[in-house]
């Protein structure tokens, strides 16, 4: 098969949805003769930030001259964006070669019935990536919750939970407690934690990292401090164990600061376990990544804004960044919300702020249709204008065509949204 074959076949597994567990990740990793033990691994869990902080770490560690490979979920535009290291994309050909070496198992167990999820498939397929390239490190992002999500087989260095708010709640629970208990499953015994968690959802991490005989790290607002910033920078000063840093970011809104504790509180670990980084190498490397469609500005006349806000917390954080860091006329939004997401609780936070909302879908199948956007939106009974388009190309043509140079865009709801968005703002 070549680059497009394997990719079809990849997606195939799409229809057979989510299937939480470890066994068939494990008979797959057996089978490879368990790659993900070959490297350092750091796991990173949580709602948000989870992307952001693996960015940050990867960037770190290239640049103190370590291997690095990172594993992500899910893709913006490439599928090979899930698998980078030293910030380099896999390659269609190296695709290909895992596909041949991982399909003669898939196929074995599609025969006794024990079909994998495709997410199963990518994670392994990652794991074997990184063993093949000799990487120091792995930084692996977890897919969903975190106890019996796929990427939970690896032994890490370090467990990271970035924070735990409302989401996936007819997978991983109805409340908080909940949630945080399926978070917390990556958590290993005598394997150090680190947490930006707040209330109940950190009672429950406590609880069972102190049962996990792990050492607990939390991040809270005494942490980090915005110091300064302008439209595309902000400068921190984060309050690591060992010492103060003061840092620099392209990536825009204050929750970065959280972010970047978090991911300077990891460093430090490693360095305290006989990892060599130095401050320039944190300060270099925060100040130079960047982590496309999120709060990522691609324009400046108007102001173009992606940011993949998919759940409640990241349409606050959102909210709170366009209100706060920018100045503008008029704010048009560009939305598309996946289905199985509490649309009408993220639009009662975004909506009011907005002067037009253009609803639209990606092609994802769950992708909530436009008119029943627009519908939800009208209800709220705000002044702004909502217009409906089919297919997100045709939503940012539009706000383009009505947008004037002191104008804002903003283009959110989902990473499918964005991804497309992307896409035809690139072409």
């Amino acid at each position: 098969m070549n680059y497009d074959e394997t990719i079809t076949w990849l997606y195939s597994f799409e229809k057979f949805g989510i299937k939480l567990g470890l066994d068939r990740i494990k008979f797959i990793c057996k089978k490879l003769a368990n790659p993900q033990n070959s490297y350092k691994i750091i796991h990173v869990g949580g709602t948000n930030g989870k992307g952001s902080v693996c960015r940050f770490l990867q960037s770190i560690l290239t640049t103190s001259g370590y291997k690095t490979g990172v594993f992500t979920s899910p893709h913006i535009q490439r599928f090979s964006e899930r698998f980078i290291i030293d910030n380099k994309e896999i390659s269609d050909s190296d695709v290909v070669l895992l596909f041949k070496k991982i399909k003669p198992i898939i196929d074995e167990m599609i025969k006794i019935e024990n079909t994998p999820t495709f997410f199963e498939i990518v994670t392994a397929m990652a794991f074997l990536y990184f063993k093949e390239k000799k990487v120091d490190f792995a930084i692996i992002e977890v897919g969903l919750g975190g106890r019996f999500d796929a990427t939970n087989i690896v032994k890490p260095l370090l467990s990271i939970i970035t924070n735990v708010t409302l989401e996936h709640q007819d997978i991983l629970g109805n409340n908080i407690d909940d949630i945080a208990f399926e978070k917390a499953g990556i958590i290993k015994n005598k394997i150090p934690v680190i947490t930006a968690s707040k209330n109940s959802a950190l009672e429950v991490i406590k609880k069972i990292a102190v049962e996990k005989d792990a050492s607990i790290t939390i991040i809270n607002d005494k942490s980090w401090k915005k110091i300064k910033g302008g439209v595309d920078w902000q400068e921190f000063l984060i309050s690591g164990s060992i010492k103060e840093y003061f840092v620099k970011t392209s990536i825009i809104g204050e929750h970065q600061g959280e972010n970047i504790a978090l991911t300077i509180e990891t460093i430090e670990k490693l360095q305290m376990n006989g990892v060599y980084i130095t401050d320039e190498a944190i300060n270099e490397s925060i100040a130079k990544t960047v982590n496309p469609g999120r709060m990522e500005i691609v324009s400046f006349e108007p102001i173009i804004i992606l940011d993949g806000a998919h759940n409640i917390a990241g349409v606050s954080y959102l909210k709170k960044t366009l209100k706060n860091d920018f100045v503008y006329n008029k704010l048009i939004l560009v939305l598309g919300i996946l289905s199985d997401k509490n649309v009408k609780g993220m639009l009662e936070i975004i909506a009011p702020i907005c002067d037009v909302i253009v609803t639209t879908k990606s092609q994802n199948k769950r992708a909530t249709e436009p008119f029943k956007l627009k519908e939800i939106t009208e209800k709220l009974n705000l002044k702004n204008q909502v217009i409906a388009k089919n297919k997100a190309d045709e939503a940012v043509k539009y706000a383009l065509s009505i947008a004037k140079k002191d104008d804002l865009i903003c283009i959110t709801g989902s990473l499918f949204t964005v991804g497309e968005a992307r896409d035809y703002l690139v072409k």
